[in-house]
């Protein structure tokens, strides 16, 4: 049973533990091999279930529990972090885990967390999960930016007035400091905005 779990297909270092059956148990011996099949969960990770099945003269089936422990690298917090702080580099480490304990998810590479703000404090040696970072505003309420309108091989570029907090991909409100007009812009990076002409 422990082979079937180990050529499943498992990235990462893994330990598989199959429980003792009943010693009471008292099946007859199978004239074929056995056919070992998941039964729950789809993936083998945490509490699993395997169907054991002899197809013989007489089948039988028996269901065996086990537990498989996946062990990855994935981002911790390298010391206290602050809600709403910018990750660096210093402020992570990469360290392996088991991930069927990580019921919040994880980030498994140090790029999917660096310049990312926190969205709640952090205390050391905390797994960084999808939940806990969301992308650092490029722009931010009263900043100044740039306004290009763009069409076909005409470029337009004017001075605007941020009047909300925005990330790239984002649509903003802007106030366009030459004609006074509110617009709708797309943010592009750091004090750029664009909108369609």
């Amino acid at each position: 049973m422990t082979e079937f779990l180990q050529r499943s297909d498992i990235d990462g270092r893994h330990e598989v533990q199959i429980n003792r059956l009943d010693p009471r148990l008292r099946l007859p011996l199978c004239p074929q091999p056995l056919t070992t099949t998941l039964e729950n969960p789809k993936e083998p990770l945490g509490r699993v279930t395997l169907r054991v099945r002899c197809e013989g003269d007489a089948p039988w089936t028996v269901f065996v529990p086990g537990q498989v422990k996946l062990y990855r690298q994935v981002v911790i917090a390298a010391r206290p972090l602050k809600r709403d702080s910018l990750l660096t580099e210093q402020d992570i480490v990469m360290a392996e885990r088991d991930v069927g304990l990580l019921n919040q998810g994880y980030l498994s590479a140090a790029e999917q967390a660096v310049g990312k703000k926190l969205t709640r404090p952090l205390q050391p040696n905390q797994v960084l999960g999808p939940i806990h970072v969301q992308l650092a505003e490029a722009i931010r309420k009263g900043d100044h930016v740039v306004i290009s309108a763009r069409s076909g091989t005409i470029n337009v570029r004017m001075p605007g007035e941020a009047l909300s907090d925005g990330v790239p991909g984002k649509q903003i409100s802007v106030r366009n400091l030459r004609s006074g007009r509110v617009i709708r812009a797309q943010v592009t990076g750091p004090g750029q905005v664009e909108v369609a002409m």
